[in-house]
């Protein structure tokens, strides 16, 4: 680790369809995925046909041109932007468990030793980390081959899963019953992404807030704290099968 270690930050802006809608305080790296990811998971877009996404060559930021009645549908949420525990503007909607459409559990979350192997594989990618020790990591988990995609690190870790999910979109691969494995907690911004996304599970081997369990359970997904540890704790939706 370097002895004067320190970890980038930049701002990184969007405009949809013209209109200014968020600045990233990130890692400058995936950024086309950052936007891609961020635009999914505000339901912007479904997938990656239903956007034109031209970066600025002159500043670090993205013009993106989605359908109106998308942009529509997201302002007729009347999100309000706050401070959340995020640490940056988000929307009071992403918090608002009543407002996500309650589904049936999607699958149930990997045995414990799977688990600690996917862990241990996604600290091993971790280049950032190893240098600086002061950065978040994400990626998505393959349901059919248990394999990671997508890692991405970010200063931020909302950032990390974004670029995660939008690295998936970029590919053209399926989300819908995927894992996804964060190195931070678990608030209820992150459970709202996983939820719009179609996610089976979210494991951290930290802990959700209490309302990303809301939102979980209201959702179908599966939320695992404390995911390395010899008691790793389930929250949310009853996997198909299970008491």
């Amino acid at each position: 680790m370097s002895e004067q270690a320190a970890v980038e930050e930049v701002p990184v802006w969007l405009q949809v369809n013209g209109r200014p809608v968020v600045t990233w305080m990130c890692t400058p790296d995936l950024l086309e995925e950052l936007a891609i990811g961020w635009l999914h998971g505000e339901g912007y877009i479904d997938s990656i046909d239903q956007v034109t996404l031209r970066p600025c060559a002159t500043d670090l930021g993205f013009w993106a041109e989605v359908p109106e009645d998308r942009v529509a549908a997201v302002l007729a949420e009347n999100r309000q932007p706050v401070l959340a525990s995020g640490c940056g503007a988000v929307s009071t909607f992403l918090a608002d468990p009543a407002t996500v459409e309650t589904r049936p559990a999607r699958g149930a979350a990997p045995p414990l030793d799977q688990l600690r192997a996917l862990f241990k594989s996604l600290f091993a990618l971790g280049e950032r980390y190893r240098d600086t020790g002061g950065i978040h990591a994400a990626a998505l988990v393959d349901p059919a081959s248990g394999s990671l995609l997508g890692h991405a690190e970010d200063i931020g870790r909302h950032n990390a899963v974004d670029k995660s999910i939008g690295a998936a979109l970029l590919a053209r691969r399926s989300i819908v019953g995927a894992g996804l494995l964060v190195t931070g907690r678990i608030s209820a911004e992150l459970a709202f992404k996983g939820a719009r996304a179609g996610l089976a599970y979210i494991a951290t081997p930290s802990v959700p807030s209490t309302l990303a369990v809301e939102i979980a359970r209201r959702s179908g997904m599966i939320l695992v704290g404390r995911a390395v540890s010899g008691t790793p704790q389930h929250h949310g939706a009853v996997p198909p099968g299970a008491a």
